[in-house]
């Protein structure tokens, strides 16, 4: 069992921009959106540092959730525009101590949604970059370092 352990341990320092430290914390991580492409977006981007899940519903993530710490959950903008701000309500009390961030349509958006309760905003365009510093902040971690990136 530890050979098998340290094989996934050297398989996730192996990915460029991933910190080691941060994939085996264990960030538990609801991703919440009725759009199956950024929901499969984001959990591609966050998978590697973090236990990242797609969900359709607020219903769907509450069952999900039972019983186990949920750190964050990113929710979709379609999903406030259908159920306002009792889908929060409902996150709040179902999911004890998750963090929200809004995954809005546009910086515009982005600013509609401030007034929701939420910890932050994610605007699309996503990229990698954007999304993991949004989560990391979220979730109390400071900048990843990242080897290959150029700094001028």
């Amino acid at each position: 069992m530890e050979r098998m352990d340290n094989n996934v341990l050297s398989w996730h320092a192996m990915q460029i921009g991933v910190e080691l430290s941060r994939s085996i914390e264990n960030k538990r991580i609801f991703v919440i959106d009725s759009d199956e492409i950024t929901r499969a977006a984001l959990q591609f981007m966050l998978h590697d540092e973090n236990e990242t899940h797609e969900l359709t519903s607020v219903a769907d993530a509450v069952a999900k959730g039972a019983g186990r710490k949920v750190d964050l959950v990113l929710l979709g903008r379609d999903i406030v525009r259908e159920q306002g701000s009792a889908a929060l309500d409902e996150i709040a009390r179902q999911l004890p101590g998750a963090k929200v961030l809004l995954v809005a349509d546009s910086a515009d958006d982005a600013k509609a949604c401030a007034g929701f309760g939420a910890a932050g905003v994610l605007a699309k365009p996503l990229t990698v970059e954007s999304v993991r510093l949004k989560v990391d902040t979220a979730l109390g971690r400071g900048p990843s370092f990242n080897p290959f990136r150029v700094l001028s």
